[in-house]
């Protein structure tokens, strides 16, 4: 019996309605940019694993710094207890954030990044003697699976079910550049109407949405607002962390900076789970109290584990290395070239672009996991290139070592899928 048979015995997957999609595809083995099946196929992996293995998989500097920290230190309880990797990594991080973090909470998923991220803004105003218990989000953002993340988040494909148990939550539209005012108009009657405690936001780029892109001044201007309100923002960057918008964090191309920033996903170079929430000394000020009950009373098993985050620091590492930034640098241009190329096609109705974050949607009429979205990723798969659609949208972000041989790969057969839709 082979893996694919074995799977289906025991096995539920995530995002997945196993009736319709009974098959799995295993996968036995990762180099680089490469992914190979039981069957010895072989595909290029043009979406970073879900956006985790930037540096390639099995990047043998980060596996080899993991392999001799756990000689020595495995696992410990990081609450009253701490270890060096997890102080190295605090101090290599603060010097590439946003100039105001100043403090780090550990956890082990983008979910729960975010959950704490809601969770400091809400008992920020409560412990400094506010009740708040609004919070304002953008039009279909995507924060992750936990009740506070999904509360947040504007995906009903993915939150119908639950819709009636979230926290209070109003949305706002994402600026486009044009509806600044209109925004800044509504943010006033949110505010005149509702205790407002935080504000979360994708910047730049919410990955959910089909890599929808908004407006870097207007997205500005709401941070300005909420500063003025008291108002805590939360900048979900568990997607577009480390390097992906052409800068370390995409928090650094906005004047004003978050007080809180979640991040995950490419931290660990997609060797292991873990999850950071950073903060302000603002921030920590206010649970730092002879009052115990001020304390974020929030823990996880893992949080802090030492060969997670000696994965995290060598791929911090990596990140500043002059090859990895030249390589971003090269990813960008290519994807502008291919951007040119592509965008007058008769099936392409736009393109976009942030960094090494590249999109583009079909001028056809897609569901977001319809038969058509899978035609396009079986497709993709049988000429060796893993890319998954969210729904019209195709979108890139592969590992900054991808060679520039797979990338034109990526590039072509995506002009092939445009001529069998």
């Amino acid at each position: 019996m082979n893996l694919q048979e074995r799977d289906k015995k025991h096995i539920w997957h995530p995002l997945t309605q196993h009736k319709l999609h009974p098959e799995t595809l295993a996968i036995t083995k990762a180099k680089g940019c490469v992914l190979t099946d039981e069957n010895g196929n072989e595909y290029i992996d043009a979406i970073a694993s879900w956006y985790t293995c930037m540096y390639g998989h099995c990047n043998t500097y980060i596996t080899s710094k993991v392999t001799a920290q756990m000689q020595q230190l495995d696992q410990v309880v990081f609450s009253g207890f701490t270890h060096e990797p997890a102080i190295k990594l605090s101090e290599a991080l603060i010097k590439i954030l946003p100039e105001n973090q100043n403090k780090i909470f550990f956890s082990d998923n983008g979910s729960s990044s975010t959950e704490i991220g809601i969770k400091m803004a809400l008992q920020y105003h409560f412990n400094t003697g506010e009740k708040r218990n609004t919070l304002i989000a953008f039009e279909d953002g995507f924060h992750g699976d936990t009740f506070g993340a999904m509360s947040v988040s504007g995906l009903s494909v993915y939150n119908g079910p639950f819709e009636d148990f979230f926290l209070d939550v109003k949305r706002i539209p994402v600026p486009n550049g044009e509806n600044h005012q209109d925004i800044l108009t509504l943010l006033k009657d949110i505010v005149n109407t509702n205790k407002v405690a935080g504000f979360i936001y994708e910047p730049l780029v919410q990955g959910a949405a089909a890599m929808k892109m908004h407006d870097a001044s207007g997205l500005n201007a709401i941070l300005k607002f909420c500063k003025a309100h008291n108002i805590i923002t939360v900048a979900d960057e568990v997607m577009t962390g480390f390097g992906k918008t052409g800068k370390y964090f995409a928090s650094l191309h906005l004047e004003t900076k978050p007080d809180v920033i979640c991040l995950s996903k490419a931290l660990t170079g997609g060797l292991l789970p873990m999850a950071l929430t950073t903060c302000t000394q603002e921030i920590y000020n206010a649970f730092y109290s002879d009052d115990l009950s001020k304390g974020l009373f929030h823990g996880h098993t893992y949080s802090g584990n030492p060969l997670a985050c000696t994965a995290a620091l060598a791929s911090i590492e990596l990140l500043q290395t002059q090859e990895i930034q030249d390589n971003i640098k090269t990813i960008i241009a290519s994807h502008k070239t291919f951007g040119n190329t592509i965008k007058k096609h008769p099936k392409v109705k736009a393109i976009r672009q942030t960094g090494i974050i590249f999109a583009l949607d079909l001028d056809v009429k897609m569901e977001r996991y319809g038969n058509l979205r899978d035609k396009l990723f079986k497709h993709f798969m049988e000429n060796g290139v893993f890319l998954r659609p969210l729904g019209n949208t195709i979108y890139i972000q592969a590992p900054y070592v991808i060679t520039k041989a797979q990338l034109q790969k990526v590039y072509q057969v995506i002009k092939e899928v445009l001529d069998v839709i």
